[in-house]
């Protein structure tokens, strides 16, 4: 059985981005262990489960039912409520490491973790298969393969949450939500990962990301594979990114 860690922050978390590949993962027999800053039990960003605060855009913006679905039944998991810490990860043990996103403030320390930062290139190196959407790929962007000093996705393509859709979710909701769609006010998720690339050719975009895939219709979604790694944008494309991801997983 293969063991696959998923780390997220204590707070945050996007949870169409984890729910339904912990989902897929496990009803394709993948072993999953969690991992939070400090060992404990996480949660997920409320807004995007309850809706509130989104206003007229509540439809358009909230996780969708499957997703809330595959939330809660996520928390009643084994897995979900056992934990490691970050500090405990031992990358030897695992054979592929997903990074999901999340916008709130809150996956900051996540996203900075200097833990999971000098972790990351282990998968790498080792030729594991790698996963990300959305804000994980930032912890990509940020993770430094020593042996040239670059992003260990400095000579991948990839795709990662897109300027235009972190845009407009800011500007639909910033009179009452603030810059609560802006995890870092100062840059875009598509320019700090387009920053740590060689080339900005190596940044796709894919199709209009106006309708969310599904699990018997992925033609919406899009995520992009260059050898043992593969990203994803927004939970539109997470069903299509996650069978991509376990077919990518089964291959020898």
């Amino acid at each position: 059985m293969k063991q696959i860690l998923i780390p997220i922050p204590s707070y945050g978390f996007d949870p169409t981005e984890v729910a339904i590949p912990w989902k897929l993962l496990s009803e394709n027999g993948f072993e999953i262990t969690f991992a939070t800053p400090k060992g404990k039990v996480a949660e997920g960003d409320k807004i995007m489960i309850t809706g509130e605060g989104l206003g007229i855009f509540k439809k358009l913006l909230k996780a969708r039912k499957d997703a809330i679905s595959a939330y809660y039944l996520m928390l009643k998991s084994r897995e979900f409520n056992n934990p490691i810490n970050y500090e405990e990860i031992i990358e030897s043990e695992f054979d592929s490491i997903y990074l999901p996103g999340g916008h709130d403030k809150g996956v900051k320390e996540y996203l900075e973790s200097l833990v999971l930062q000098n972790i990351i290139p282990l998968f790498f190196k080792n030729n594991k298969k790698v996963g990300a959407i959305c804000h994980g790929v930032i912890l990509l962007a940020r993770s430094i393969n020593k042996e040239n000093s670059k992003s260990v996705i400095y000579e991948y393509k990839t795709t990662s949450l897109l300027k235009s859709q972190e845009l407009l979710a800011y500007n639909l909701t910033k009179l009452w939500l603030k810059d609560y769609y802006l995890t870092y006010p100062e840059i875009t998720v598509e320019d700090e990962v387009i920053a740590a690339l060689k080339s900005n050719s190596q940044f796709l975009y894919g199709n209009k990301p106006i309708f969310r895939d599904t699990l018997n219709n992925t033609k919406h979604g899009f995520y992009v594979i260059d050898r043992n790694y593969i990203s994803a944008r927004w939970p539109g494309d997470i069903y299509s990114f996650t069978l991509a991801y376990i077919n990518l997983l089964n291959e020898k």
